[in-house]
């Protein structure tokens, strides 16, 4: 069995550079792997691995300036959710290209999962997804709205052009773990939105917490590891990964004519060239004679 944990925090790194081979090495030596991401304004990413290792790293990561009181969450898989361990050096831990937005000054009210329900049933509410549009299309939650946006740099552009349609409204807004929530919020209340609100701990910990009887949300929620997508109780849900586009589909979407191992699928066969085709067709071959071989091809 494999733990799972989902994780972010906003401190200030004077020199990220200086974290990244100690925190690479404890890794790779504790058999992690995942995904970390380090910047200026702190450390975001979701790691997987034995139950010690996962918790030799939590606590270096504790370890690090202002990182004492880092939360996370998480989950299991009987299969790795990741192929290697990489630790990144980047501008932002999620990327929103405001550089006035600072989640440590002030963030939205936090609303336990608990709570969630009731708040946005309220008639003064207005609910927003801050995911990727790949994200909400296979689940969010009842009478959301969905901005379309491809990235979260998108957000700040969507929010100008329809913030009108929110006047007198309280905002609500929620997203897989909460770190994107942390900036969005931060941003409107530098807007001059008043009352702006979001989920504790995601989508995530809701699916988690609240049981699916009492359930809001609708559908599926996607992840960034080879589990693909999770549902209530965090159970893995069905959804498989073109690794042409890096979108979730369905298994029955392999029946589709545009579907191709590795290449393409239905959402993005009309995205790619043929030379992107060819370079992809190339990829699966390498996977594939890897496999042969007996040995582990690092795509992910």
């Amino acid at each position: 069995m494999h733990t799972i944990a989902a994780l972010y925090h906003f401190t200030r790194f004077p020199d990220p550079a200086a974290l990244r081979d100690p925190l690479l090495e404890l890794c790779e030596r504790e058999g992690i792997r995942g995904t970390l991401l380090l910047a200026r304004e702190g450390i975001n990413g979701t790691i997987a691995g034995p139950r010690a290792g996962i918790d030799a790293v939590l606590a270096h990561i504790r370890s690090l300036p202002g990182c004492a009181d880092l939360e996370w969450k998480e989950s299991t898989s009987d299969h790795p959710p990741f192929a290697r361990m990489k630790v990144r050096l980047k501008r932002e831990i999620v990327t929103m290209g405001q550089p006035d937005v600072d989640p440590r000054v002030r963030v939205g009210h936090y609303v336990e999962p608990r709570e969630w329900n009731d708040l946005i049933r309220s008639d003064d509410v207005v609910v927003i997804d801050t995911r990727n549009d790949y994200e909400v299309a296979i689940g969010s939650f009842e009478g959301a709205i969905d901005p379309g946006t491809e990235s979260f740099r998108d957000f700040p552009a969507w929010w100008e052009a329809n913030r009108e349609r929110f006047h007198n409204k309280r905002v609500a807004m929620f997203c897989t773990g909460g770190i994107r929530c942390e900036k969005s919020t931060n941003y409107l209340l530098g807007q001059g939105v008043e009352d702006v609100y979001h989920l504790k701990g995601g989508i995530l910990r809701y699916l988690e917490e609240v049981p699916e009887a009492e359930s809001t949300w609708q559908g599926d929620c996607f992840v960034f590891d080879n589990r693909v997508s999770v549902g209530h109780g965090l159970r893995e849900g069905p959804h498989l990964l073109c690794h042409g586009c890096r979108r979730p589909i369905l298994p029955e979407d392999r029946a589709r004519p545009e579907y191709e191992e590795g290449v393409a699928c239905h959402l993005c066969a009309h995205e790619t060239s043929p030379e992107d085709k060819a370079r992809f067709r190339e990829r699966q071959r390498q996977i594939r004679l890897a496999r042969e071989r007996g040995e582990s091809h690092l795509r992910a």
